[in-house]
């Protein structure tokens, strides 16, 4: 699908064939390479010493950044990431910070080398400035990367570039977030790259042009200096470097940096099954008072050591809820570095050999021009790489050695909450709810999720400082903590998440919000293995409360029983004002669980309820454990409370104890995850009762017992009401074994969602 507006498909950036890309340079613009000699001849020791002193710069660019920015997203959350690429543009090393970011740095340099070296031109001391989400870069219009070309001895040597999230950038709403929009017009408008450095000097017009458009340009000003800074950092570095060692062993390095993360991945995925695995998930809301939900489609498949993510079937585009190309190869990337390449070298231009991405044009996950794309990073990129976890986390589960690997969908997504208005000092401020980095970990197959562990898009993202936000925003906060509960209920429990209180402190007006967010009614935090998934999400306006008289009263609320208000939940996509004696509560997501809840040790559970993590409620509704007064499991008690609950669970999906279910020896059986296993290299059953639950490669899923429930079943976490969010039927659903009736799968998601039709490839290709 090309898009209505003629001329705008010439900003589509995709990966390049790097050899024909060379050939359209123009010959006046040098480019420096090496043979594949120079790499083979490479000392192991050169190379050990170049690899880190370029991991350093890196590091470096990313201490630049944050000394100089002075914004809370930047200098407190992390929300920022920075990378070297080779002299076309692939990725040897990106920053730990913000990989969300760095997933499409590449394709910016592709667009760039294409369309800027003639006019105006690629010269030495440029740098150029982009926040085109459909060149790259970036995946919506606040993500805006400074990269500056590299020359040595006159020739291009390579890239270094610097992106960090702007809090605003222009647009009809503040932090150039609506849900308003219908097209990316409503947005800040993408800048294509355009020169911001020439000859090493800031060109005051487009830096003018660009601060003007922002409701907060002094710390826009202040960014661009900064990105302009780590650039500077990278290229001092590296001169120094390469006089140190020569540009051709420097770049020798480079390049085997890249082909060694390919190689390192190609035989990690050689030692996994083939097979396609599958997942679907949603976005709610399309935008203001909107009520649908939109599914995202994956269907993984690995053949050899190779990677192919078809998104075929996934909604079109609608709303504001959209990302463009970049998004979705980011949303994967952010998947693949954490679960299949955290003991790899995290070079982009080599591990994006590995795999292949199907994603129709015109759909929520590849945009075309003019979608409203500001959702995009915390909304179908972050989704889509939800479904890769979990594709990933089901192929790693049937490997002994890879299962350490494995783990439950983390966080769910970013609860993006955005507030606007006069500050303390009388000065117009734009800011984020921060405190949602701190979302829960999923659980992995012999350990429970990080609570409060942040986000895996963001592997150094972080919570500010209370103080800090108080210091650079208006707002006062009431508490910040975890919550009980909200962790994926599991043989091994997910983290869990938190939430925030605020209200308007020492302002004069009321602040404008946006409230927009996924997983209200539906889960993003899947959980594997019949693991429940975690907590959804919930923001609410307390309107008129009692706050301020309770101060006066010298009372500090610590929960919202503590305070007298009328409570308005933030349904979807909103935009809305918040009075001076509102209070705002944010709870963002948690981590899924890993293995049947019920399946848990005891021990574990109380020492859950002893740190607050899972309520005396819950111990025993979903968990199916009593605790004596004292806090200590009581055995006996605890027995037969499970052995209600498995009855309950039998009797509610109609699984009679005389059906005579079909059993084999699971003795010597392949793994496919805790709960089940294959023998004969097809028959699937359930690992601790031997029942025959089908046949591998077919949907046998949809035919087990089942349990569909209203949500609350899946346990406190989980909001009851999914009216409250949107129109279509959202239930609680687990797959359980015919024979014990474990729970194989457990999902809060509509009515007409599909099971899993996994398959694995032959016994030979395993």
């Amino acid at each position: 699908m090309s898009s209505p507006i003629p001329g705008a498909d010439v900003f589509n950036s995709r990966p390049v064939d790097v050899d024909e890309l060379r050939a359209s340079v123009p010959a006046s613009l040098r480019l420096h390479t090496v043979g594949q000699d120079a790499i083979d001849n490479l000392d192991p020791l050169t190379y050990e010493v170049i690899r880190h002193r370029l991991w350093s710069i890196t590091d470096e660019m990313g201490e630049t950044l944050k000394r100089m920015s002075g914004s809370v997203v930047v200098t407190e959350a992390n929300d920022f990431d920075f990378a070297l690429c080779d002299e076309v543009g692939q990725e040897v090393q990106i920053g730990l910070y913000n990989t969300f970011l760095s997933a499409s740095l590449d394709l910016a340099v592709y667009w760039t080398l294409r369309h800027r070296a003639d006019n105006p031109g690629i010269n030495e001391g440029d740098m150029f400035l982009c926040n085109d989400p459909w060149v790259g870069g970036g995946l919506h219009q606040n993500d805006a990367t400074v990269f500056a070309p590299f020359f040595f001895d006159g020739e291009l040597f390579g890239w270094s570039s610097a992106v960090a999230h702007q809090l605003d950038v222009g647009g009809v709403a503040p932090g150039s977030w609506t849900p308003r929009a219908q097209d990316v017009f409503w947005e800040s408008l993408p800048t294509p790259p355009i020169k911001v450095v020439r000859d090493n000097v800031l060109q005051r017009d487009v830096a003018d042009m660009w601060t003007r458009r922002s409701r907060t340009p002094m710390l826009l000003s202040l960014d661009l200096r900064a990105k302009v800074g780590a650039n500077n950092t990278a290229q001092t570095r590296l001169r120094r470097l390469l006089e140190t060692y020569g540009p051709d062993t420097v770049k020798a390095v480079m390049k085997r940096i890249m082909d060694d993360a390919e190689q390192r991945l190609r035989a990690k995925l050689r030692e996994l099954p083939d097979g396609t695995w599958h997942a679907t998930g949603y976005q709610e809301h399309s935008g203001q008072d909107d009520r649908g939900l939109y599914q995202i489609v994956l269907a993984m498949t690995k053949t050899g050591d190779r990677l192919t993510f078809d998104f075929r079937g996934t909604a079109p585009q609608t709303g504001m809820i959209n990302c463009p190309y970049s998004g979705v190869r980011a949303g994967i990337m952010s998947a693949l570095l954490p679960v299949l390449a955290g003991d790899i070298p995290w070079a982009g231009g080599g591990l994006m050999r590995c795999f292949d991405i199907i994603a129709d044009e015109g759909t929520m996950i590849n945009a075309s021009f003019p979608a409203a794309v500001g959702k995009g990073p915390v909304g179908p990129a972050w989704a889509a790489g939800n479904l890769v976890n979990e594709c990933l986390a089901k192929m790693l589960d049937s490997r002994p050695h890879s299962r350490k690997s494995v783990q439950s969908v983390c966080g769910g997504t970013f609860d993006m909450v955005a507030l606007a208005g006069i500050d303390q000092r009388q000065y117009p401020f734009v800011s984020l709810v921060m405190d949602t980095m701190a979302g829960g970990y999923g659980a992995g197959v012999d350990r429970d999720g990080v609570d409060t562990g942040g986000m895996f898009v963001i592997p150094m993202g972080r919570a500010p400082d209370a103080e800090m936000t108080e210091f650079t925003s208006p707002v006062l906060l009431l508490w910040r903590r975890e919550e009980t509960d909200s962790g994926g209920p599991g043989a091994q429990r997910g983290g869990v998440s938190g939430s925030v209180c605020l209200i308007p402190h020492d302002t004069p007006a009321p602040l404008a919000g946006v409230f927009s967010g996924s997983g209200k009614a539906t889960t993003q935090n899947a959980g594997l293995a019949g693991g429940y998934p975690g907590n959804t999400q919930l923001d609410m306006v307390l309107r008129g409360s009692d706050v301020l008289g309770a101060f006066a009263a010298g009372r500090v609320p610590r929960g919202l029983d503590d305070i007298t208000a009328s409570r308005d939940v933030m349904g979807g996509e909103v935009e809305t004002m918040i009075g001076l004696e509102d209070a705002v509560y944010v709870h963002w997501q948690s981590g899924g669980g890993y293995g049947d809840p019920l399946r848990r040790d005891p021990a574990a559970v109380a020492e859950d309820v002893r740190e607050a993590k899972v309520s005396g409620q819950a111990a025993r509704d979903v968990y199916g454990v009593v605790l004596d007064p004292d806090g200590a499991v009581d055995v006996e008690a605890t027995q037969q409370l499970r052995e209600q609950l498995w009855a309950a669970r039998r009797s509610a999906a109609g699984i009679r104890a005389d059906a005579g279910a079909r059993r084999a020896d699971v003795a010597g059986a392949e793994n496919l995850d805790v709960n089940q296993a294959l023998v004969d290299g097809e028959t699937v059953v359930c690992r601790h009762c031997g029942t025959v639950l089908g046949t591998a490669g077919e949907p046998y899923l949809a035919a087990l017992p089942r349990i569909e429930a209203g949500p609350s079943a899946a346990g406190p976490h989980v909001w009851p009401d999914s009216s409250t969010y949107v129109d279509e039927t959202v239930v609680f659903r687990q797959a359980l074994c015919p024979g014990c009736a474990t729970a194989l799968v457990s999902q809060v998601v509509p009515a007409g969602h599909p099971m899993p039709a996994d398959s694995l490839g032959s016994r030979d290709a395993r």
